[in-house]
């Protein structure tokens, strides 16, 4: 049984989290003071301390650098009544695992317990059988936020700070990273751990808005207010009030539109298209962004007024190109969930696969990987999933990438390219055979160009995709060359 230690002086809370916590399973024991606190550690090692930043003999940031001084090893959970950015920073920079606000939410708080205690143990296991880590960590110290997952590469504990410091406040946050990264889901994951979670999450998507109409669908309009509004109508921030409203690809919103959005951000208020009466708003604003908004403004595509009215808080979202080690850990993760949705028992991926998975762009991101291990999952017959059930274009990366390269390349392509052309020659390669051989690359340089959209790359060879896709599908032999 894993043993907690909560400090608190307030005994009410201590008996609170004991009488919780004993029920999921652990054993705790409670001190009311750092002192007292400090003398049981020397007796007894627990597997983590739960602290209150506000003690009476002791402050709490003070306490937290005495443990990690002796007890490096041990997490360290702050929990605090009061809200405070700097604090927070501070104290996870000392070492503490997370900072919680009061009033603890339950399942938030068994969450963080949870993962802490994972991570602590993938750590130790880690010391004593190196081998085993890998596999603990594929199959995924996290936690699931629909097709999210937050887990313990070095990328995603920093996002789950950033993600657990701001979420306690009522700050605005712009959250940058490439389509398909899930910067939904982490606006999601700010809604779930602040006091707003009760309340309705919103989220839009600002590139899918006509010109027209997104006034209408953000303030929503009174009936009779232009050609085709039969009824009045809530708009998003109306529907989301008093919770979190989410404001994708937010550049493409229309400039008449961000003035209406300024007049919101500056005065908590806003009114319906054709309407007379204002409304009060409380809603915390999230918004994403593929491209840098200062520099959208300094282009004049977005208000610099807006900006700087959102610019309190940034979460940038690395690609998936650049967390290699994340990429077995999502993969792990959605095959679970496509076992699930097709009743299968795929257990995991060939070794081959795995390598195929880590040496692609994943110019999608994690969306791209998720539709590209249902797929594979759909066709896999067997246990594992091979690279044969894989897309082309993503179990021949390495030949596109060969196919692209130019005739004078200092990369030793053009050795391998001489090599190719000689040995065919030596068969007696055909003028058909020459002319496919053509084909292919010419194909190969459509989908490098269009990043592997297949739409895009067959507009560019003037066909359309069902023959883009019969002539891949003939060029399924030459994956073992």
């Amino acid at each position: 049984m894993q043993k907690i230690l909560v400090i608190d002086d307030d005994r009410d809370m201590c008996l609170l989290l004991k009488h919780f916590l004993t029920r999921k399973g652990y054993e705790v024991t409670e001190m009311y003071n750092g002192k007292k606190a400090l003398e049981y550690l020397e007796s007894a090692k627990p597997d983590l301390v739960m602290s209150d930043l506000r003690l009476e003999d002791m402050d709490g940031i003070e306490l937290l650098k005495k443990i990690k001084e002796k007890y490096a090893d041990v997490p360290v959970i702050i929990m605090t009544g009061y809200s405070d950015i700097k604090t927070s920073v501070n104290a996870i920079k000392l070492g503490a695992f997370d900072y919680v606000t009061k009033p603890l939410l339950p399942d938030e708080i068994l969450l963080t317990i949870q993962h802490a205690l994972q991570k602590e143990e993938a750590a130790n296991t880690s010391k004593t059988t190196p081998g085993e880590i890998t596999s603990s960590r594929e199959k995924g110290t996290i936690i699931h936020s629909g097709d999210y997952i937050f887990g313990d590469t070095e990328a995603f504990t920093n996002i789950l700070k950033q993600i657990t410091l701001v979420a306690p406040t009522n700050y605005s946050v712009i959250i940058y990273g490439e389509s398909g990264s899930g910067k939904e889901a982490i606006a999601q994951e700010i809604h779930k751990r602040s006091k707003r979670s009760g309340k309705p999450f919103v989220a839009i998507d600002c590139g899918a808005l006509s010109k027209e109409l997104s006034g209408s669908e953000l303030f929503g309009h009174e009936k009779g207010s232009f050609t085709g509004a039969l009824n009045q109508k809530a708009g998003s921030f109306e529907i989301a009030n008093g919770g979190t409203i989410f404001l994708d690809e937010i550049s493409n919103l229309p400039y008449d539109v961000q003035v209406s959005l300024l007049r919101v951000v500056q005065e908590r208020k806003m009114r319906r298209v054709g309407g007379l009466k204002d409304i009060d708003l409380d809603v915390r604003i999230i918004i994403a962004s593929n491209e840098q908004l200062w520099e959208a403004a300094r282009k004049g595509k977005f208000r610099e007024d807006l900006y700087h009215r959102f610019n309190e808080f940034n979460i940038n979202v690395p690609p998936l190109r650049e967390r290699k080690d994340d990429i077995m850990l999502f993969a792990h993760h959605f095959l679970q969930q496509t076992n699930t949705e097709l009743d299968k028992r795929v257990k995991g991926f060939t070794p081959e696969t795995e390598a195929i998975f880590k040496s692609y762009v994943w110019f999608g991101n994690l969306r791209e990987l998720k539709n590209v291990i249902k797929k594979a999952t759909l066709l896999t017959e067997t246990t594992y999933i091979e690279p044969h059930v894989l897309p082309f274009e993503i179990s021949n990366y390495s030949r596109l990438q060969f196919a692209d390269q130019p005739a004078g390349s200092n990369d030793g392509s053009q050795d391998v390219r001489t090599t190719h052309s000689t040995k065919a020659v030596v068969d007696g390669t055909s003028l058909k055979e020459a002319s496919i051989d053509a084909e292919f690359e010419t194909i190969m340089r459509a989908l490098r160009q269009a990043n592997y959209n297949k739409s895009k790359a067959a507009k560019i060879l003037q066909i359309d995709r069902k023959t883009l896709y019969n002539k891949m599908n003939q060029y399924q032999e030459l994956k073992n060359f």
